[in-house]
């Protein structure tokens, strides 16, 4: 094993060399932000990868997130998940929206659709699930609830950059669906993000969100925020994008050595696709069951000894911290799937520069572990 750390999520870097003519380009338009060339390249070449219509570019996702509630004019209660990074929630709470937590599937990890009708009142305006690792949610399902109920549905699609359906891509589901490109995500512009957009309409009045509401040089019509992408960000997430189908089958080759190598360990339990025709590896979650000889925690632990960094992911659930925790629908007896989940759940080294020996040092380690504590 090397002595260089193992991390869980790298981002796949080109060479620099391949960056300077992007930046001397910027240094020649002289236009650094604002929708610049850069900007609207990738916008144009997001939508052709993509397989969408419309798409507007932000500074991160979280800001994307805040946006996409503003441009539905979402109010009251929004029905989403506690298994998931937590700004996803606190993109409520900067609305003024209160979130209402439901469980999770135990097998796809996303939200529940069977448990979403009870958790419906009067004041709920909209359900906001989440792609979680990039399997997809039952959308099909959660669309009929929406629509029996008359409630939008904006999708996280943090982790979904590039996954599919039978029908294309997954981000053409519900009303909007938000990318994140932080530069631990599959495709990133080291911080970024993008909102999917139904129509042009939409998307104009989302880019004047992003842009503290301006119409005009002088017209201000709604109180948005600063959510524009830089021209550096968006240079990088052009030269990403030449590399990305590269980078999709070595994480594609690492989920195969991982999931043959790791089949018959008895007690870790492997987590597969949900449907999806194509898949983007973005993650590779186990969970480590009661018939291994070491907790998760103890795991996690013995890993990082071995300069194998994993992530506890999602641990604490979003309904543990203190800012969530006192409303009823975070209660433990409310959630029994997702906090079993989050406490067995980790999240193993996946990236386009992991070599196949390191993946079989980790998972030598791991069976040695429970071979050793039997």
């Amino acid at each position: 094993m090397s002595e260089k750390n193992i991390f869980v999520t790298q981002p796949y870097l080109p060479a620099l060399e391949e960056f300077v003519p992007y930046l001397q380009q910027i240094w020649d338009n002289k236009i650094l932000t604002n929708g610049g060339p850069m900007h609207q390249q990738l916008e144009a070449q997001l939508c052709e990868h993509l397989g969408v219509e419309h798409i507007a570019l932000f500074n991160n996702g979280t800001i994307a997130l805040l946006t996409a509630l503003q441009a539905l004019r979402i109010s009251g209660e929004v029905i989403t998940t506690p298994y998931s990074f937590v700004a996803t929630a606190h993109s409520l709470l900067w609305n003024g929206i209160k979130p209402v937590f439901v469980d999770i599937d135990p097998q796809t990890l996303n939200i529940d659709p069977a448990k979403i009708e009870a958790a419906i009142t009067p004041q709920t305006t909209a359900i906001l699930p989440v792609h979680c690792y990039g399997n997809t949610c039952d959308v099909d399902a959660i669309q009929k609830i929406a629509d029996n109920y008359n409630l939008r549905v904006i999708y996280d699609a943090a982790h979904a950059f590039g996954v599919k359906d039978a029908g294309g891509s997954i981000l053409r589901h519900g009303d909007l669906s938000v990318l994140s490109f932080h530069a631990t995500k599959v495709f990133n512009t080291f911080e970024g993000g993008a909102i999917i957009c139904p129509d042009a309409k939409t998307k104009k009045r989302i880019d004047q969100l992003k842009n503290f509401g301006f119409v005009d040089e002088v017209t201000v019509v709604a109180p948005g925020i600063n959510g524009k992408m830089g021209e550096i960000n968006a240079a990088f997430g052009l030269l990403q994008l030449k590399h990305i189908d590269e980078a999709m089958l070595a994480r594609q080759k690492i989920d195969l050595a991982y999931r043959d190598q790791l089949k018959d360990i008895k007690g870790i339990s492997l987590q597969g696709a949900t449907g999806q025709i194509v898949s983007n590896y973005s993650y590779f979650p186990i969970l480590v069951e009661a018939d291994y000889p070491l907790s998760r925690d103890e795991l996690y632990e013995k890993l990082k000894e071995h300069s194998i960094f994993t992530r506890r992911y999602f641990y604490p659930l979003i309904s543990e911290f203190p800012m969530y925790r006192g409303m009823t629908s975070s209660k433990r007896s409310n959630l029994p799937v997702a906090n079993s989940v989050s406490e067995r759940v980790l999240c193993l080294p996946i990236y386009p520069a992991l070599e196949e020996q390191s993946v079989s040092a980790i998972v030598s380690i791991i069976r040695s572990l429970q071979a050793s504590h039997s």
